[in-house]
């Protein structure tokens, strides 16, 4: 009842702040401007993450025990600073140092101090428990990492909100079938502050989310990911809904961020570009090229993560050997024919623009008589 409770708590106040919002930083003048790699259409308010995280803050001090609270209060804190981070971002853009250690203090109190990392392969490659430093240098790559790469694929109307929906709420179910009633909660309050959002954010946006809203929501993800394998990993299998191969599943549920970075990392080190450099080659981009609407592609990307999850609860019998190369193998091949299939979609597009008219023949330019010449005339005309 109270993982109800605190999702419609968190759904409600998200309702009721982003119209405020949006009023306030329209007057601001806190905008997106169209423009570069800013493909929507007129001027919209940023920074919406801050309805997401506020709602997400009023469900968890509603309906939080004293015990669910100190469980989850480095996870809670470490949030609060991620959202500050974004925020200052929004506000005044940081350098890319600046960002790295704004993202580094978060990471630090889940992975020391609440102790939420990968320890172990769980067994993969004949790999268990890792010595503690390496333990630690993977959790916080990993979080960097994922958390960018959730900011990265926040580049259309609901895209991110739709991922992260579908992700928090597996999450969501899944801890509650393994008695980590806290960290469902927090999953399922998450949910609600989200969905409120993407009823403004849903195309034609009405408000983005920013880096305040997609950091924050990347480092929550990403933590409940990684706290999710680790988890399952070691736990028994009467402890819950086991699945014997985490680090796959860990992966399904984070496919399209980690399929679109792994891919434009590729792309633009084979060209010699900078795997930094941003551009429009990401795979919503694609999709768009193809003719699809926003919603349309949310939709999609949307239904591809539902379904690797689904492979995973299927295979959830088999180990990582198995699983692994299964999901890898099924997102390059998905992947590749996306890119062929938006190729040949943009080429019957340009063959069918009809060709344009021809251009009217310049018109000569005389240049006009100066006046001498006028009044010599006139003369001239006056003397016959």
């Amino acid at each position: 009842m109270d993982i109800f409770l605190s999702a419609a708590t968190s759904f409600f106040f998200g309702f009721l702040i982003t119209p405020v919002l949006i009023f306030l930083l329209k007057k601001g003048n806190i905008i997106d401007a169209p423009g570069g790699r800013k493909i929507h259409h007129g001027f919209v308010p940023s920074m919406g993450g801050i309805g997401i995280v506020i709602a997400t803050f009023a469900g968890v001090f509603a309906w939080f025990s004293l015990e669910q609270l100190v469980q989850t209060r480095y996870f809670l804190v470490a949030l609060g600073i991620m959202f500050s981070v974004g925020l200052r971002d929004d506000l005044i853009e940081l350098s890319a140092l600046q960002k790295l250690i704004g993202q580094c203090i978060p990471a630090f109190f889940v992975i020391i101090m609440a102790d939420i990392r990968i320890t172990s392969l769980y067994g993969f490659a004949g790999v268990y428990e890792m010595p503690y430093l390496i333990s630690v240098t993977l959790s916080f790559a990993l979080i960097i990492v994922l958390t960018n790469s959730f900011n990265l694929i926040d580049g259309l109307d609901g895209l991110a909100g739709t991922l992260s929906v579908i992700s928090l709420t597996f999450l969501g179910w899944w801890f509650y079938a393994a008695d980590m009633v806290a960290y469902s909660l927090i999953s399922f309050t998450l949910v609600g502050g989200v969905l409120s959002f993407l009823a403004f954010n849903w195309h034609p946006a009405k408000i983005f989310m920013g880096d305040t809203g997609s950091l924050s929501l990347g480092f929550a993800l990403t933590t409940l990911v990684i706290l999710f394998i680790d988890t399952n990993g070691t736990m028994l299998a009467s402890q819950g809904w086991k699945i014997n191969a985490p680090i796959t599943a860990g992966i399904a549920l984070m496919i399209v961020p980690i399929y679109d970075t792994v891919r434009i990392f590729t792309k633009r080190s084979l060209k010699g570009k900078s795997p930094l450099k941003p551009d429009k080659s990401h795979v919503h981009h694609f999709l768009l090229r193809m003719g699809y609407r926003h919603n349309q592609v949310a939709i999609i990307l949307g239904g591809i993560k539902l379904v690797f999850i689904m492979v995973v609860l299927l295979g959830s019998y088999l180990n990582d050997h198995v699983m692994l190369p299964i999901v890898l193998v099924f997102a390059v091949v998905l992947g590749v024919w996306l890119d062929e299939r938006a190729v040949k979609r943009v080429k019957t597009h340009s063959k069918n623009i009809p060709a344009r008219v021809a251009a009217k023949p310049a018109r000569k330019y005389y240049p006009r008589a100066t006046i001498s010449e006028r009044i010599f005339d006139h003369n001239k005309i006056n003397m016959n």
